[in-house]
């Protein structure tokens, strides 16, 4: 299933039952695996590696070279994993230094122009809307929710089910479980995204408790995370702590942070 108008260069990999169509290049050493699907002119360079059952869709590029002044030719590449869904006009860029890799996971779906720079990380299941930026090293965990013309600074992370809303700007860490709002600031809790997730209700209440520890206490970081892990105790908690005692940049605030531990949030109802 091989359109007569693709260029596929011969050193290139291609697995069984792919269909690829009109005007789509693949290059030299690049892979696409088993019953993937790529869209009329799009293209696969630099060493890309494609998983099994992958939708690559019009226009869309994966691999060409990263947009880093740095970047002097060295041979890196993009890697993704099966099952994704990524759309028209998507743009992957490949790895900076020699021997990097920009990855993708499982079962992702990147909806139409967004874009994931150089060395980005991406896990499975996340969800990334139409015109998110992304920039360089980024790292977006597991069943994440990008909203759309969202835009992440170089280095951040985003947690595990966490949530950011369309065109929010964020140049700091958003922990798991949590909704980023407006320019680096959180507010409230991604409910929904954890009870699609099959997350029990005593985590979720656990996870709505370390929220006010953090941000609606008084306490300062050091002595919320002390002591949520006195007094919380489970896998979601152990991730969360985690998380933030990793970062680099700082985690995101929040607007509500003076009001009493009493006070509802967003997200409040679990």
């Amino acid at each position: 299933m091989i359109h007569n108008t693709a260029f596929i260069s011969p050193k290139a990999k291609i697995g069984a039952n792919v269909n690829i169509g009109p005007g789509v290049q693949i290059d030299d050493d690049c892979v696409v695996g088993d019953d993937c699907e790529i869209r009329s002119h799009a293209v696969i360079t630099g060493r890309a590696i494609l998983g099994k059952g992958n939708q690559l869709g019009y226009g869309a590029i994966i691999g060409a070279e990263p947009q880093d002044l740095s970047y002097k030719g060295d041979a890196s590449r993009v890697v993704i994993g099966d099952r994704n869904i990524i759309r028209e006009y998507v743009t992957v860029h490949r790895g900076t230094k020699v021997g990097t890799e920009t990855r993708i996971g499982n079962e992702n779906y990147l909806m139409v122009g967004c874009h994931i720079a150089h060395n980005c990380v991406i896990g499975n299941k996340t969800v990334i809307v139409n015109n998110v930026l992304l920039a360089g090293y980024v790292e977006v965990e597991d069943n994440a929710f990008l909203g759309g013309a969202a835009v992440v600074h170089q280095y951040v992370r985003i947690g595990h089910l966490a949530i950011i809303r369309g065109q929010t700007r964020i140049g700091k860490d958003l922990p798991p479980y949590f909704m980023a709002v407006d320019t680096n600031e959180v507010s409230g809790l991604n409910r929904i995204g954890m009870r699609r997730a099959g997350m029990a209700e005593d985590a979720r209440r656990r996870i709505q408790l370390a929220y006010k520890y953090l941000y609606q206490s008084g306490l300062n970081v050091s002595q919320a995370l002390e002591k949520i892990e006195k007094e919380l105790i489970g896998e979601e908690i152990t991730r969360l702590l985690t998380f933030i005692r990793k970062s680099k940049r700082g985690i995101c605030l929040t607007h509500g942070a003076n009001r009493s531990v009493g006070q509802p949030v967003h997200g409040e109802e679990l």
